[in-house]
């Protein structure tokens, strides 16, 4: 943040970080249902956290003249546009805010364009990345427990499984277009600049199907027909 603050960045994107279940634990714990009240307790325990962490990096924020934009991401306290907001207002932020990525938002089953219109001026940065629903979700559910680890020798290995997808998943990010329609991501785009008319939509290829530059093109492609309609 100090760093973009010097160069005239304004905005910083990251993800929301996740704590463990208590103050010994040994690795984040991610609570997606805390029905029972087990699961409170441990929430309340990483709102905790969470808030003095959080309020410490928007003072820094707002003192090098930039904002956080947070990735609402699985596997992190932020994973919704509700508890990016619960987090902005334990806060009383005022540079923390959402970065737009929908495909998250899409295999979790949101409507994006709500969310962007529920958050409003809370979404400082988008990304343009598209998801899919695939036939193993009706029998895994979207909280798909069958991915497994990479093997040592996988060519071009990274840590994440990137482009090792498990047979029959639940969902899968795809090239821009190819989950959601052209008239979905003019939607998209309309959203956005009800917002920001200003606001950059950064392209983020993840479809282990094309190749990098082949990803791009048909993406880019797909966001200037939905810019051209608008």
């Amino acid at each position: 943040m100090r760093l973009a603050g010097l160069l005239g960045v304004k905005h910083v994107v990251t993800m929301s970080g996740t704590p463990g279940s208590d103050p010994d634990a040994k690795y984040p714990s991610w609570v997606v249902n805390p029905w029972d009240g087990v699961y409170m307790d441990v929430l309340d325990y990483q709102r905790g956290v969470a808030v003095g962490f959080w309020k410490e990096i928007d003072a820094l924020a707002r003192e090098n003249d930039v904002r956080v934009a947070i990735e609402m991401h699985p596997h992190n306290l932020v994973f919704s546009p509700v508890t990016l907001k619960r987090l902005v207002d334990a806060t009383g932020a005022t540079n923390v805010g959402a970065e737009m990525d929908p495909s998250h938002l899409m295999w979790q089953g949101m409507d994006v364009i709500a969310s962007i219109k529920w958050l409003g001026p809370l979404v400082f940065h988008a990304a343009a990345k598209d998801a899919t629903l695939c036939p193993g979700a009706d029998i895994r559910g979207v909280l798909d427990t069958s991915f497994t680890r990479v093997a040592a020798e996988a060519p071009g290995k990274v840590p994440t499984g990137y482009g090792i997808w498990p047979e029959n998943p639940a969902w899968k990010f795809v090239a821009v277009g190819l989950g959601n329609d052209v008239p979905f991501w003019a939607e998209f785009l309309v959203a956005l600049a009800e917002i920001d008319p200003d606001m950059a939509v950064n392209i983020e290829h993840e479809d282990a199907a094309y190749s990098q530059t082949e990803g791009l093109s048909l993406a880019a492609k797909n966001l200037h027909s939905a810019a051209a309609a608008l």
